[in-house]
């Protein structure tokens, strides 16, 4: 099991800023944006890598997050660009789907079996 931690670290009008590390060997650490209208509540969820029908590529899923789907974390630069997902930079898009192809290269890892992959999101945003 591995486990991406997302913190909240501050609140501004509508949009919530933080950091996601993401657990290479040294850690990676990406800047994330979120709408505050429509975070993700804090906790640990499974984390998949599946294809987006909207981007029409592989993106990372947030998985059985309460009353809503399709929660995906994509490229974006303002908190508009997101209806609930979280955002980052194209480099951070590109650094998880490099963590998830390293699992499935050298581990037994398997797309289709969220026990593999978590996200745990933290709000010290307040």
């Amino acid at each position: 099991m591995a486990t991406i931690q997302l913190t909240r670290t501050s609140r501004q009008a509508n949009a919530v800023r933080g950091s996601m590390t993401i657990p290479f060997e040294p850690a990676v650490v990406v800047d994330t944006l979120e709408n505050a209208d429509c975070i993700i509540p804090p906790g640990t969820y499974p984390l998949q890598l599946t294809w987006s029908p909207r981007f029409k590529k592989l993106l990372p899923l947030v998985d059985q997050v309460p009353e809503r789907e399709g929660i995906r974390i994509h490229c974006g630069t303002k908190p508009e660009h997101s209806a609930g997902c979280i955002l980052t930079s194209i480099k951070g898009v590109s650094d998880l789907i490099a963590f998830f192809n390293r699992l499935k290269k050298f581990a037994d890892y398997d797309d289709t079996d969220p026990e593999n992959v978590f996200i745990t999101i933290t709000d010290n945003s307040q």
